[in-house]
Parts: C-alpha cells; structure tokens; sequence
C-alpha cells in the first residue's frame, strides 16, 4: 500500500512538473490574463446580460485592447520618429548656454596633474563648443538606448496580446474557475479559504486600481500641463509619465527636467507654472488618489513598490510592472493578516499537532 501511494504521488509530481514546465513561457500572460479577467469581472457580469457570454468577451478583450495597446503603439511609434530629433535638440539648446567657472584652487594644486587640468578646465570654458561637440556622439548613445527601450516595451505589446487572447477564455469560464479555486483553497485553508479569497480579490483589485488609476490621471494631468505650458508633444510625454507613474517618483521625471527647459529658455512664469502645477496637480495625484483606489485592499509601502516594479520587470518583462506590485502586494497582504492571527483552520491544526 505504501508503495503504491509512493508511486501515486512521483506519477503526479512528475505530471505536474510536466505541466509547469509546458506553461512557463505563458506565465506572464497567464498572470496578466487572470489579473484582467478578474479586475473587469464585474463589467463583463453586466455585459453579458445583455448580450452572448461569447459576445461579453470578445467586447471586452477589444475594449481592453484599446485601452493597453493603443498608449504602447503611440508611445512606441512617436519615440522612434522623434526621440533621436528631440535629444539632439535638447543637446544643441543646452550646450551653448553652458557656462564653466574658473577652476577652484585645489585643482590646480592637485600634485602631479594640477597644471594639466587647469589647463583643460581654462580651454573648456573659453571654447564650449568643442565641449558641446564632444558630447554630440553621447546624445546619439542616449536616443539609441532609447529607442532600444521603446522596441522592448512595443514587444510588451505582443504578450498583452497573448495576455488577451487568454482573457476571452477566462472570461468564458469565469464561473467554473471560479468555484474550482475555491474549493481547492477551501481543502488547504479550511473555514478561512472565503476570507483569504476576499483579502486576495481586495488586494488585486485595489493595487489594480492604484496603479491604473493614478498613473492614467497622471499621463493626462502631465499632457495637460504640457499643453498649457506650450511645450512640444503633450501627448508623448503625458503617455511617458503615466507609464514612469508606476514608479513612486516617476511622473516628476518629466516635468521636474521641462519646467528648467522653460526657466533655461527665458520662460520664467511659464517654468514656475509648470513647477508649482506639478507639485500640486501632478503629484498629488499621486499622494492623495492613489490611496483612494486601493482604500479597499492592503496598500503597499513605496519600498514593495519599487521592489515590485523593477523585480517584475526583470522577471516579466513590460508587464512586470504590473505584475510585479500586485504579487508583493498579495504576498505583504497575507503576511499581515498571518502575523495577526488570521491562521488557516487547518493550518494551525496541522501546527498544534506536530507541537
């Protein structure tokens, strides 16, 4: 009996060691797709009352296409038009308003190489041109690294796609999936399998809605203060905001280097505008919207966030950024609710038994 029970169990460890392996390469889409179907779950609930599930579906992956892949095609498409252009020209504007002081004490009583570097300093600050020519070839560097990163994040836009594709699946069989992950949670977690799925769905929809949400009212409030400052492409850099808005300081990336073009460019009021139109508008946004989309789930510390984001992307890839949240954000939820006594049933008789 032993033996057969041995035997049972390397044929499912090896079965599930098979299937694990033949999904690996969908994983990211898999997460992406259930992360979807689960967060617009209660739209597609009232889409398909009036229509086919089958037609629920498909409108939402279209709606859903439009929303993701449409900002990744513009931002893509406009950075690789313009961005080698727009370096170049922030380069050409920058430089010859660059102006070297003379060379401190210290420098020229520095042993060895002081008369040198006096030297090189005094010539660079009589000429800074040849210093603009220098950093000309850097500036073409910089927009291929550039256009390097925007090729990656259009390629993000070819597993959204997948991530999609599977979504109309999961949408189709939400109900059946549904009570199947119940019921194998409720075999693990016992009487406490309801509350961890509550926690669960809270956090995934709240961290969804916080990332989403701010970084799409950032995008369009840095567009908007772009606009009003009459600075070039509003909506380029409004989609690079809200893209950079998942980080904790992302969208003041752009606007903190745009309002010191505008001051740079004897635009003063205009640069101070943008400045205190940044501070007030773009990053309270972030500071008091975001905790009003994750009000219903566990809020994640800037630290986790920023973990998340960079350790998401490093392991997903674009859609890391925001898978990588909302597993650490799933992960610290169920830490707490664990260090405050919450223990599964089962769980915890398993531990008193073995005590």
């Amino acid at each position: 009996m032993a033996t057969e029970r041995i035997i049972a169990g390397l044929l499912l460890a090896g079965v599930a060691y098979g299937c694990v392996e033949v999904m690996a390469p969908f994983s990211s889409a898999l997460l992406w797709a259930a992360i979807l179907a689960f967060v617009t779950w209660p739209v597609y609930a009232r889409l398909r009352k009036r229509i086919r599930p089958t037609l629920a579906a498909l409108a939402m992956a279209g709606l859903c296409a439009i929303c993701l892949l449409l900002p990744i095609a513009l931002l893509a498409t406009k950075g690789v038009a313009d961005g080698p252009g727009a370096v170049t020209a922030l380069t050409d504007f920058l430089v010859p308003r660059l102006k070297v002081p003379q060379p401190p004490a210290w420098v020229a009583a520095t042993p060895l190489i002081g008369a040198e570097a006096v030297h090189a300093w005094t010539e660079a600050a009589k000429d800074i041109g040849n210093l603009g020519q220098s950093l000309r070839p850097y500036a073409g560097d910089i927009a291929q690294s550039a256009i390097s990163l925007l090729v990656q994040i259009a390629s993000g836009g070819l597993h959204i796609a997948m991530a999609l594709f599977i979504a109309f699946f999961f949408w189709l069989s939400g109900d059946s999936l549904g009570r199947t992950l119940r019921a194998l949670l409720a075999r693990v977690a016992g009487r406490q399998a309801d509350r961890l799925l509550r926690i669960i769905g809270g956090t995934v929809r709240g961290t969804v809605y916080g990332v989403l949400g701010t970084a799409i009212l950032q995008g369009v409030l840095t567009g908007v203060g772009f606009w009003i400052a009459r600075l070039p492409e509003p909506v380029l850099f409004g989609t690079v905001a809200a893209l950079l808005s998942v980080l904790p300081i992302g969208a003041p990336l752009v606007w903190i280097p745009a309002a010191i073009w505008l001051v740079a460019s004897h635009h003063l009021w205009r640069g101070l505008g943008l400045a205190v139109y940044g501070v007030v508008a773009i990053s309270g946004a972030d500071h008091f919207i975001r905790p009003i989309f994750i009000s219903r789930g566990a809020e994640l510390p800037y630290l986790l966030t920023l973990i998340g984001v960079i350790g998401g992307v490093l392991e997903f890839g674009g859609l890391g950024i925001f898978l990588g949240p909302v597993l650490l954000a799933i992960g610290y939820a169920l830490t707490v609710e664990f260090a405050a006594g919450h223990v599964p049933t089962k769980l915890s008789k398993i531990g008193e038994s073995e005590s």
